[in-house]
């Protein structure tokens, strides 16, 4: 693709922090090739539920890495797929048509027609099987949940595991892999969303509105709260012995009890930034989940679709709470 700097693309672009309204459409120019980049069109991305938290610049603490008063990358997004439109000097692992899919972790700007990637970023190649669709949600749910099972949770064959908030993207990934690894897998979820989460493979669901899954004193090996909306404190009486409470939510209780539990308890409550974690990391587990999906252990669960142009819808509807899997964002 030959760019000139005329060239303009589609975006969706945040104001500022606040509600779903601060993103709007714009005309903005195509990122200039630089050596070692490469230059993606992107056909889908994905809108998440830490996408509509960053959006809002909460927690506070999170503004370190995105500005303090205004996001630093205005275009929001991580996850998207697409194929390679033009590639710099020095590229070697990628040429024009690759379909390819990823993840720009902090460097956001995925909301949009365009993006550009250093080579070295998590960026893979889409097997010819998996659609753009299927894809571009990827590195939200299903990495994450496999960095908290297998990587931190450390998830062997015959543990008991208990997922709350199952139908999240978080969650259908999580029971997936969950039984992909070979434990007892009890799901947490509403009435309405218990087929879903049993036709993924729990062998139990507990449905969160007749029933608290911290009443069940020493029951699981791993406690792996997808959503944040329990806490250690609340979940500890169901842990055994030498049990792990794990969430992707942090907050200050969640590190305080981080501390006191890695200095006196045998229990411990864990938290884990995967989107901070390097590159290569990334690119090994996404690796390993391509495999899992091509042994057929793990679909991808979406929800709705909207176009770019309605992303604040998306957020809208994300904010709502009642999303089942992933949200997807078209382009064309």
């Amino acid at each position: 693709m030959k760019m000139t700097s005329e060239q303009k693309m589609k975006a969706m672009v945040a104001q500022g922090y606040g509600a779903p309204k601060v993103l709007q459409l714009e005309e903005v120019a195509i990122p200039k090739v630089k050596p070692g980049f490469i230059l993606i069109k992107a056909e889908v991305s994905s809108a998440t539920r830490a996408d509509a938290m960053m959006r809002t610049g909460t927690p506070y603490i999170a503004r370190l890495f995105t500005g303090l008063r205004k996001p630093k990358n205005p275009i929001p997004g991580t996850g998207y797929a697409g194929a390679v439109a033009a590639v710099g000097e020095g590229v070697s692992n990628f040429t024009v048509g690759d379909r390819v899919f990823g993840e720009t972790t902090l460097g956001f700007s995925a909301n949009a027609e365009y993006i550009l990637v250093p080579q070295d970023d998590v960026i893979m190649p889409l097997p010819a099987s998996i659609s753009f669709a299927e894809a571009a949600p990827l590195c939200d749910g299903a990495l994450t949940s496999v960095n908290f099972l297998k990587e931190v949770g450390k998830i062997e064959s015959g543990h008991s595991v208990l997922i709350n908030g199952a139908s999240g993207a978080l969650g259908v990934s999580a029971v997936q892999l969950a039984k992909y690894y070979g434990a007892k897998v009890t799901a947490v979820c509403s009435t309405r969303n218990i087929g879903l989460v049993k036709s993924l493979g729990a062998d139990e669901v507990i449905d969160y509105t007749k029933e608290d899954f911290s009443d069940r004193k020493a029951s699981f090996d791993l406690i792996y709260d997808t959503v944040g909306k329990s806490s250690y404190s609340q979940s500890k009486n169901a842990l055994k012995a030498d049990g792990v409470y794990l969430s992707p939510v942090m907050s200050l209780g969640l590190l305080v009890r981080m501390m006191l539990t890695a200095a006196f308890s045998s229990k411990k409550a864990v938290f884990a930034a995967t989107g901070l974690l390097k590159a290569p990391e990334l690119r090994g587990m996404l690796a390993h989940l391509l495999e899992v999906i091509a042994e057929g252990k793990h679909k991808t669960i979406i929800d709705r679709q909207f176009p770019l142009e309605k992303l604040a819808e998306a957020h809208t509807y994300i904010d709502a709470g009642h999303k089942k899997g992933n949200i997807v964002i078209t382009h064309s």
